[in-house]
């Protein structure tokens, strides 16, 4: 598993494959959903993400759309898989996770799976924007329903 971490042609392949296909990339009417729009000064990142979130704090859905480069599209594509039916306190410590690998800390890389696919991104400062977009928007929904409660 390590290796494969390591190998810059499969982390690179891993993001075009979400940005070429992203998954749960379609914003829904029904009730139930939150959502939050997200957009860059820096970049044409212009998202909305929308989570479903039971009221025993169990995600039932995450989507997103809108227009985003390439980092962006595909980091919040393999987010909305990684939160998909986690509860709150294991999607919280999966988005940390995520912003400690980003900012070089210490992360569990068996807990992002995919996300790994960003570990790089701190080394090209503006890029980190566009890695975190959809994540930041999904911790702000939670924080929001954790507000509800």
């Amino acid at each position: 598993m390590a290796s494969m971490l390591d190998d810059p042609m499969i982390l690179r392949q891993i993001i075009m494959d979400h940005y070429q296909y992203p998954h749960n990339h379609q914003l829904t009417e029904e009730a139930g959903y939150h959502q939050v729009h997200m957009a860059s000064e820096s970049c044409i990142d212009d998202i909305t993400v929308q989570s479903k979130i039971s009221p025993n704090g169990s995600i039932e859905d995450v989507r997103f759309d809108g227009v985003a480069c390439t980092i962006s599209t595909s980091s919040t594509s393999i987010m909305t898989e990684l939160l998909k039916g986690k509860s709150i306190a294991e999607a919280k410590t999966i988005i940390a996770d995520y912003f400690a690998m980003i900012e070089e800390q210490n992360y569990d890389p068996e807990r992002l799976q995919e996300a790994i696919a960003f570990k790089n991104v701190s080394k090209q400062a503006n890029r980190i924007k566009c890695a975190t977009i959809g994540w930041k928007a999904m911790q702000e929904m939670i924080e929001e329903w954790e507000k509800d409660q």
